[in-house]
């Protein structure tokens, strides 16, 4: 049972598990999960001398929750957990360790499998420092303590100069944008070598910062081989960045290198990348787990209103709740519904997400009617609308940039499903405008 290992040394991983096995009416589904649990710690497919008890007691992943699920004659299906000791790893734990032994070779054995969730032991995160700033000292950073942030992406994704770059950031931080980054796609084209982009934009934010009294963080992309990321952050650095993107390709691991570094004193963005494409094996909220353990202060999550939805609703959900809720010793990760947000989502998303959250926009700030600026500007307008409790529609009323948006994009009504106690046919219908 889970009362019956010690979960300041455990690590609880739970997968959902289908297997079909036509004509047969015995299924002996525990065999293969002790195989898979076996295969992610101790075994192999035949036992052998040396594979005493001893050795399974101290380090073999333990079953500790089997659910079945109803299925059709020669199938199983069932919601599993099980148990990977600390121990494996304890003189030296560390990220490619601890992701093999829940999601390495267990997914050669069912026909389906999709890892949904791991509780870290606390032992495992006494061991990290996770992020740096997190939601709190990021906000200090910026002195916004009472709203969620809006973020500037620089498009096109690639092919502008750094002078170009700092002209675009220059407008939307006119415009009070809060945050800035690097589409995921730049690092080191032809034409924007990363330190020329930083010292162009940064002083751009500097001019800008003299006309509005706000300060900007820009995450210059540097996205890179992982032998060659530290010495890259310092030089960013060095050159003025305040803030730094690097994206999934390159790995966690190195993610916590950055983030436990004290001369990289500067927020973590993490860009999820090619994580997406393995979103129908692993978990998204498993994604984000790792990542914020390793040190992401930001990062970018999904959400059912996106124009891309990675995931459904309810895993959106749970993807923002582990970015925010607490574990242990690690700080908190900035969630960022995104792709495809436009101002008109932002009674929807401050509904599910509320203050601690910030709302990633390319095309939906730069695509405003009025200019980058006025994009910039409709994006502050929607946050305080939905701050003050004003719906979108009326404050645009005195809002010229929001109402401008409102126009182009619309304002999304979100949908209501009839749960609860009431007749579909008799919900309450409220009348407006009486």
């Amino acid at each position: 049972m889970l009362e019956s290992v010690d979960r300041d040394d455990y690590t609880i991983a739970t997968y959902y598990v289908e297997d079909n096995l036509p004509g047969y009416e015995f299924i002996d589904h525990l065999a293969m999960i002790q195989a898979m649990a076996l295969e992610g710690s101790t075994g192999t497919w035949e036992k052998i001398k040396d594979d005493t008890s001893e050795v399974r007691e101290a380090l073999s992943a333990k079953v500790v929750g089997y659910y079945e699920v109803p299925a059709p004659p020669g199938s199983k299906k069932a919601v599993v957990q099980l148990a990977f000791p600390t121990k494996t790893f304890e003189n030296n734990i560390n990220i490619p360790m601890i992701f093999m032994s829940f999601a390495g070779n267990c997914f050669i054995y069912p026909e389906k499998l999709k890892l949904v969730d791991v509780s870290f032991a606390k032992k495992i995160c006494d061991n990290f420092m996770g992020p740096k700033f997190g939601i709190e000292g990021t906000r200090k950073i910026l002195g916004v303590y009472d709203r969620p942030l809006s973020l500037h992406i620089i498009k096109p994704k690639m092919g502008m100069t750094p002078e170009q770059t700092a002209d675009q950031c220059y407008q939307t931080a006119l415009g009070g944008v809060d945050l800035i980054k690097d589409d995921e796609m730049t690092s080191d084209p032809f034409n924007s070598n990363y330190i020329d982009r930083i010292k162009h934009v940064m002083a751009a934010l500097e001019k800008a910062e003299k006309q509005t009294g706000k300060k900007v963080i820009y995450f210059c992309s540097i996205t890179d081989d992982v032998d060659k990321l530290p010495e890259k952050a310092k030089k960013a650095i060095e050159a003025g960045a305040n803030g730094l993107l690097i994206a999934y390709s390159s790995g966690p691991s190195i993610l916590r290198v950055l983030a436990e570094d004290p001369e990289i004193n500067v927020p973590l963005f993490l860009h999820p990348s090619h994580m997406l494409a393995s979103l129908d094996r692993i978990a998204f909220p498993v994604f984000t787990k790792i990542c914020r353990l390793s040190g992401a202060d930001f990062m970018l999550s999904p959400t059912m209103w996106s124009s891309t939805p990675a995931t459904g609703l309810e895993e959106s959900y749970r993807t923002a709740h582990i970015s925010v809720a607490p574990m242990f010793n690690i700080k908190r990760t900035w969630p960022m519904p995104a792709a495809g947000m436009y101002p008109g989502l932002m009674e929807v998303l401050y509904s599910e997400y509320g203050n601690d959250q910030v709302i990633p926009a390319g095309g939906g700030m730069l695509g405003h009617p009025d200019g980058y600026t006025a994009g910039a500007m409709a994006w502050q307008q929607a946050i305080d609308a939905v701050v003050k409790g004003i719906p979108l529609i009326e404050y645009a009323k005195v809002h010229k940039e929001l109402r401008r948006a409102i126009e182009k994009w619309g304002v999304l009504e979100r949908p209501h499903t009839p749960w609860g106690r009431y007749s579909p046919t008799y919900l309450p219908k409220p009348i407006k405008d009486l």
